[in-house]
């Protein structure tokens, strides 16, 4: 478990990069941006680097292993925020998309984390590994929204120019820790076989429900997400503290049920996982359209979203790692998350609109037709870990 440790701490400093542009890139944008409607334009940027960097990097990875991506990349993203930094300073819109865009290319690295943690362990680890890696991401929630307010003034610089200097830092002290990841074990390496190819792997049932669970996961959360601080902050008039604690807590509910995550996976199975993280975000639904706009309903709104989306990745995740063979991993790993954020970047372009348009209340109400299509296939998922297919 050395190793993937180490992948946890070099992701508590690595995942502060996309946390930190979430719960400021917001706001900042209302402010610079041409017009209200493209003020998640930044956030949207960074998750459509995620997306369409997500394949590149696994070839990548495939060719040169995972360590020299890993680090290289955690150091251009350094780049990238000292260049939202310097955007933010100068009121330079198309510049803070840019380095947005920058800090979503890392991030699709930052994601073979999860990945990368499940081939140092043997196979029935694997949710417990992925679980692992993503309380690194819970003490980055944790710290980096609290960190980037502390950091916002910082110098007398414009407001939140500050809080992208300090994520450079804590980009290169990700870099230093991955220098420290040993070699991926020998079972994992890819042997010169080419294995199946992507179409035959799509053709696993077991396969598009764990991409279909993701990308719905990812896409009814960052579309609300989005959308919650030009809610709060524009619309409603809340401060900005107030609305950084809610995402904050909303932060704290996507990672701090990895702790127990493990335990769920074990006693419930997947497929129960999956319907539970369900009901949460129908949930979240819930609340958020139809119980008002004060504080407590923002906050428990974006609690439940966070619980929603950590029990369906988790299990969609740990779905997805029992459908291919090792020397396969590559393709269906880099497709699974074209697909995934792909989605969650069509969802964030989409919230800002939306949200100038619709309103809140039916913003939320957007994301059911999403959450029927998730429930709809995981019908055909077994209902044990067992009955699925095997990795060799």
């Amino acid at each position: 478990m050395r190793n993937v440790w180490i992948l946890t701490l070099a992701q508590a400093f690595a995942a502060c990069g996309t946390l930190t542009l979430f719960a400021f890139g917001g706001i900042v944008g209302t402010h610079i941006a041409p017009t209200p409607a493209v003020a998640t334009l930044p956030l949207t940027c960074s998750i459509a680097g995620v997306a369409l960097a997500s394949l590149p990097v696994a070839l990548l990875m495939q060719r040169t292993g995972r360590k020299p991506v890993l680090v290289g990349s955690a150091l251009l993203a350094a780049a990238a925020a000292l260049l939202c930094a310097w955007a933010i300073a100068h009121a330079d819109f198309a510049l803070l998309c840019a380095g947005g865009f920058l800090l979503g290319c890392n991030m699709s690295v930052v994601q073979q984390y999860r990945f990368a943690a499940a081939e140092f362990v043997a196979p029935e680890q694997a949710g417990r590994a992925v679980s692992t890696v993503m309380l690194g991401t819970l003490a980055a929630a944790i710290g980096a929204p609290t960190l980037g307010a502390l950091a916002s003034r910082l110098g007398g610089w414009p407001e939140f120019t500050g809080s992208f200097v300090v994520l450079s830092g804590l980009l290169v002290v990700a870099a230093g820790v991955l220098g420290l990841l040993g070699r991926t074990p020998v079972r994992a390496e890819p042997p010169r076989g080419a294995g199946r190819p992507l179409r035959e792997i799509l053709r696993q049932p077991a396969y598009r429900i764990a991409v279909t669970c993701g990308l719905v996961s990812y896409a009814v959360m960052s579309f609300i997400m989005t959308a919650t601080p030009i809610s709060m902050h524009v619309h409603d008039g809340f401060s900005g503290g107030e609305t950084t604690s809610v995402i904050s807590a909303h932060l704290l509910g996507m990672y701090l049920p990895s702790l127990a995550t493990p335990l769920i996976v074990r006693t419930l199975g997947l497929r129960a996982m999956l319907y539970l993280g369900v009901a949460a975000m129908a949930l979240c639904v819930g609340v958020s359209a139809f119980a008002g706009h004060a504080f407590v309903h923002y906050f428990s709104g974006l609690v439940l979203l966070g619980l929603g989306w950590n029990l369906m990745f988790v299990a969609s995740t740990t779905l997805l790692t029992t459908t291919y063979a090792s020397h396969e991993r590559f393709r269906a790993q880099g497709f699974n998350d074209l697909a995934i954020f792909g989605s969650q970047a069509t969802a964030s372009l989409l919230a800002g609109t939306a949200m100038e348009t619709l309103g809140w209340e039916a913003l939320n109400l957007a994301s059911v037709p999403l959450l029927l299509v998730a429930l709809l296939a995981l019908r055909a998922l077994p209902a044990t870990p067992a009955a699925l297919p095997a990795r060799t």
